[in-house]
């Protein structure tokens, strides 16, 4: 396909680029919750999915240092080691880290139903598919072979390790969108379960699109899911909804399987002259 310079893009969708966990594989994105989780619980501090899951998106070592920052845990890290947490403790705690977030995330490969379908309806559009991720490179090369194998193989990965700066930064997006080739941002869309995947996607200057039920904000495993009642449904799934607008996500879905009738009425407001 041959691009020409236009002030005002009117289509099509040129470029997808997905989150992981929460996103396309790991419903209810309890890879990194379990893996921070059982970290601290070993270094003596425990801490709660709630507070683990407030800086989800971000880089891990920022994550760790986000978490030692809230008052709370704060408080009860200086109380068993007398002193905050150090640049060493740190650093210390993410070396920690790295094999129990690989053991947690090869547990939890499982593409999310509707990634496949969605997929290969990017491919039959000629829509290109990148993806990036809040963890190192090395914490996903089994995932990435999984979701190859499961039919989920994006032609360009991009984790936060591999750029000056992670997300809310749009650092890991413009660097799909350049190994994607693509010649026009707002003809781009970002896929994210997190508040910091949305804002990377708005700096970055692209459509961005929230998922809600099967991600971050609602942080549930589907048996737990289908087991509320549709009132207790009803109500997260409205919680999810409104923080994921509230962070700027042009839409907000349930899922990725609902993701090709969002990007038709992407295409229809671009048509119209309308840009991210």
């Amino acid at each position: 396909m041959t691009y020409t310079y236009t002030r005002h893009y009117i289509g099509p969708v040129q470029a997808v680029i997905f989150d992981w966990a929460g996103t396309v594989v790991d419903y209810g994105s309890l890879a990194p919750i379990n893996a921070f989780c059982l970290l601290f619980e070993r270094n003596k501090v425990a801490i709660t999915q709630a507070e683990a899951r407030v800086p989800m998106g971000t880089e891990k070592r920022e994550h760790i240092c986000q978490l030692l920052a809230m008052p709370r845990i704060r408080k009860a890290w200086i109380e068993v080691y007398g002193s905050e947490a150090s640049e060493a403790d740190i650093d210390r705690l993410y070396q920690e880290f790295i094999p129990i977030q690989v053991e947690a995330i090869n547990q939890r490969t499982a593409l999310i139903p509707g990634t496949r379908e969605t997929f290969d309806y990017l491919q039959q559009r000629d829509i290109k598919v990148g993806s990036n991720t809040g963890y190192s490179q090395a914490m996903i090369e089994n995932l990435i072979a999984s979701a190859a194998d499961q039919g989920f193989s994006p032609a360009s990965v991009v984790a936060a390790t591999d750029v000056p700066r992670g997300r809310p930064w749009p650092h890991m997006a413009l660097q799909n969108l350049l190994q994607l080739e693509v010649a026009n941002l707002q003809g781009c869309i970002k896929v994210d379960d997190t508040i910091p995947g949305i804002e990377e996607g708005l700096n970055a200057g692209l459509w961005t699109v929230g998922v809600a039920v099967s991600g971050n904000e609602v942080g549930m495993e589907p048996a737990a899911w289908n087991a509320l009642s549709a009132t207790e449904q009803n109500t997260k799934r409205q919680q999810a909804y409104t923080r994921l607008q509230q962070a700027g996500a042009h839409y907000v879905i349930d899922s990725v399987a609902e993701l090709p009738a969002v990007i038709e009425a992407i295409e229809a407001r671009m048509k119209a002259g309308e840009r991210p």
